[in-house]
């Protein structure tokens, strides 16, 4: 291993845009970051996806890692699997590709010379338990118990936060405590911190239409109060439960974090405001882990259509703590 700061770039999804948006994130990167990132992923499904999509590039096959050479051509750390169909493959190779691909990037983002982890887009129907993703998956390898483990998505100017991530909707309002909400908001003020340099002022939505008018038995006032409550009296920047139907039409600007209670409901609108100018980011992991926030995109697979802004975004990203 050099002991120059590396960058792993997991290749993710072989159904996907993936190779596309990889491609043309690297061709915009200077040499000095193309020395470090490296690309953890397949090189026989690799080198025949580009070739099918018709870029020319030469690509350095890494089959060790004490041999993670210091040059700026294109890297991969092989993962030795072969594949006949370079965009469609079945589910259970995909799967055990993907598992591989994230185990070995876990392995390498505890190394005391790697800046951080990126995955490009994995479709969750790959995860061999139900209602994973990746953030579920890495925060499992790093053996969290206390669910203290954040989804943060965010630009430079505004962050949001589901406090539940990848379960279905019947089964939010069960989820959601006031002990979960005050692990969680810690989790996302120790590493806003380490980020930013300064404690970030957070809205904290309620779950209900209209905080369903916060009757005695709702969740905002048996949950969600009684921890903005709680993390008020130890000093966070916080405010809640804010209305939902209204939060992102002016209201969220205030803020530098709106903490929601599911997936979608603050995902949504952030995406329809920032469009791809946003990444995914997992606090409390023991590494830095970073991801493009959006899908597989397989409606637009091989037409080179992708958007490789996020992915662009957070290798800029991750290399900032180089």
């Amino acid at each position: 291993m050099n002991n120059r700061k590396n960058i792993f770039l997991i290749a993710g999804d072989p159904n996907s845009i993936n190779s596309e948006i990889i491609y043309k994130s690297w061709k915009k990167l200077n040499k000095k970051l193309r020395k470090r990132l490296y690309i953890i992923g397949s090189y026989d499904l690799i080198k025949k996806q580009f070739i099918k999509l018709r870029y020319k590039i030469i690509i350095e096959k890494i089959v060790s890692l004490n041999q993670l050479v210091n040059t700026d051509n294109f890297k991969i750390i092989n993962i030795d699997l072969k594949f006949n169909h370079p965009f469609n493959v079945a589910k259970k190779e995909s799967s055990d590709y993907i598992l591989k691909c994230l185990n070995l990037g876990h392995i390498l983002a505890l190394k005391k010379n790697t800046l951080g982890l990126i995955n490009c887009a994995i479709s969750k129907n790959l995860f061999k338990r139900k209602k994973t993703g990746v953030t579920e998956y890495l925060a499992n390898k790093c053996k969290i118990k206390d669910k203290s483990e954040v989804m943060l998505i965010k630009n430079n100017n505004f962050s949001v936060c589901p406090l539940t991530t990848h379960i279905d909707l019947k089964d939010v309002s069960r989820s959601i405590t006031s002990k979960i909400i005050v692990i969680k908001i810690k989790t996302i003020l120790k590493n806003f911190y380490k980020i930013y340099k300064k404690k970030p002022r957070i809205g904290v939505m309620g779950l209900n239409p209209h905080n369903a008018e916060l009757r005695p038995d709702s969740e905002e006032v048996e949950q969600i109060i009684p921890a903005i409550k709680k993390l008020k009296a130890q000093g966070c920047k916080i405010e809640g439960p804010i209305v939902s139907d209204t939060a992102f039409i002016n209201k969220y600007k205030k803020f530098d974090i709106i903490v929601g209670m599911y997936h979608d409901q603050v995902l949504s609108p952030f995406k329809s405001i920032f469009k791809y100018n946003a990444i995914n980011l997992t606090l409390g992991l023991k590494y830095l882990r970073a991801s493009p926030d959006h899908g597989v995109a397989i409606d637009i697979i091989k037409k080179n259509k992708a958007n490789a802004l996020s992915l662009m975004e957070c290798i800029k990203f991750v290399n900032k703590f180089g």
